[in-house]
């Protein structure tokens, strides 16, 4: 083995751990919501992988941005064909070790992948104007600033380091196989280092062209390595989580709420729909209504919000954002996730300042059951922007990747007005009144009296 396989190998043992150590700090996460039973319907549910995930379907409501998307996507689909190889390469100390092997389908393989890598080029340009030149509202709003700005760059410059390893190494290599066809195999005429390769690398001497062909095919594997790595703490870890999120995306209509059993078992008793169990005992715990922290979220909401692009759709189409108030449904998404984060890494330290008063003497570690930092989602998501809220759905039906960022708003302000029994104050008024006297508007008598007068005028007649 030499000591290039030995130093790809320990690079990308090291890199490939070191990211599965990561999604593992994730997985973690967002199971620390609660468990929740998204099973059933598993033929809908793959029909929304097929068209939502893989076909891009809710993309193409604004068909520009999602044509140079798709040149992407299409691109990381179809290079991770090359990629396989370079990892077989790598580690075996071979150079295109397919080659022989599938004949001419591997010119046309590899021209199909120059070909998308292309687009991809010009759509990653797009996407940089976009950004940074034209300015686009969504992308600049204030919850954009800082790290998801400068995220969003990160990752498309990462995107023409990729490009740029990959004509590298084909065109250098295009040439060579004409010096060296020992060491540099045919591999049939590719249709854009076919004649970019000898365009620009053509005059140089076979030691150059060894050295670019060799820093292509390194900046590829170690762009590729460090976007792995990179992913956890990026917007676009959506590359992956997309596919499981629209799987366990809900399958009701986008207006139904959810129920809260406890709410309406107490609705029923009280309106003779159940049979009378007897009296709560007084010393009896109450539930706790709602979220007021991951905890009391789902796992599905918490992944929503690592699934989140960040694109700001939901945002844009939000009537109350778009009217000058404070809620960005895209904020909330984040808010949970940097949430999700800071408990994460609390949990990781073990220190015990984070756990429970009543548990710091008898607990043996920290851990999700006895965690109690201090702080809430409320800490980083304020009643102004969840009072905002219209429950519209607009940013729910506005997803690519079926995320709604309209749960985590509800559970919340359930949250505050049953459990905190709080609430804006022209809301109590209303509260009070439907559970005094059953109607929104406060009335003298009760509401069903007249069922009940005329049902007395028939007994008397």
């Amino acid at each position: 083995m030499g000591i290039s396989q030995i130093f790809f190998a320990i690079v990308t043992i090291y890199a490939l751990w070191s990211a599965y150590k990561k999604f593992m700090g994730i997985r973690r996460n967002i199971f620390l919501g609660k468990d929740e039973d998204l099973g059933g319907e598993e033929g809908k549910r793959w029909k929304n992988v097929a068209l939502v995930a893989f076909g891009q379907k809710k993309m193409f409501k604004r068909w520009i941005p999602a044509v140079f998307h798709f040149f992407i996507y299409a691109a990381f689909l179809m290079t991770q064909v090359e990629l396989i190889e370079i990892f077989i390469d790598g580690f075996f100390g071979v150079h295109r070790f397919f080659a022989p092997y599938i004949g001419i389908l591997y010119p046309i393989i590899i021209s199909v992948i120059e070909i998308l890598s292309v687009l991809a080029f010009v759509a990653t340009f797009a996407f940089l104007a976009r950004r940074n030149l034209l300015k686009i509202p969504r992308f600049h709003k204030s919850e954009m600033s800082w790290w998801p700005k400068l995220d969003a760059n990160l990752i498309l410059f990462g995107e023409l380091a990729l490009l740029i390893g990959i004509f590298s190494m084909n065109g250098a290599d295009t040439v060579l196989q004409d010096l060296d066809p020992k060491h540099y195999p045919d591999t049939g005429f590719l249709a854009i280092s076919g004649w970019l390769g000898p365009l620009l690398f053509g005059g140089l001497s076979e030691g150059w062209l060894m050295l670019i062909e060799r820093s292509g095919w390194w900046l590829h594997i170690l762009t590729v390595l460090a976007f792995i790595n990179y992913l956890p703490i990026s917007k676009h870890l959506h590359i992956l989580l997309a596919f499981p999120n629209v799987y366990y995306a809900k399958l009701t209509p986008n207006g139904q709420m959810e129920n809260m059993p406890e709410i309406m078992n107490e609705v029923k008793s009280m309106m003779g729909l159940t049979e009378d169990t007897g009296e709560v005992a007084m010393d009896e715990e109450l539930p706790e209504f709602g979220a007021n922290d991951i905890f009391g979220l789902s796992w599905k909401n918490i992944m929503d919000a690592y699934t989140c692009t960040e694109c700001g759709r939901c945002t844009d189409m939000c009537p109350a954002n778009i009217t000058g108030k404070k809620l960005s449904p895209r904020k909330v998404m984040m808010d949970i996730r940097d949430r999700a984060e800071e408990v994460g890494a609390n949990l990781d330290s073990g220190q015990f300042k984070y756990m429970k008063e009543e548990d710091r003497k008898t607990a043996k570690a920290l851990t999700p059951d006895n965690y109690d930092d201090g702080k809430s989602l409320f800490d980083y998501i304020s009643t102004e922007e969840l009072h905002a809220c219209t429950t519209c759905n607009a940013c729910v039906e506005a997803c690519p990747v079926l995320i709604s960022p309209l749960e985590p708003i509800l559970k919340m302000r359930r949250y505050e007005i049953l459990t905190e029994s709080a609430g804006p104050s022209d809301w109590l008024p209303m509260f009070n009144s439907i559970e005094n006297s059953g109607a929104v508007w406060a009335l003298s008598e009760d509401r069903d009296k007249w069922a009940t007068d005329a049902v007395n005028a028939e007994k008397t007649e």
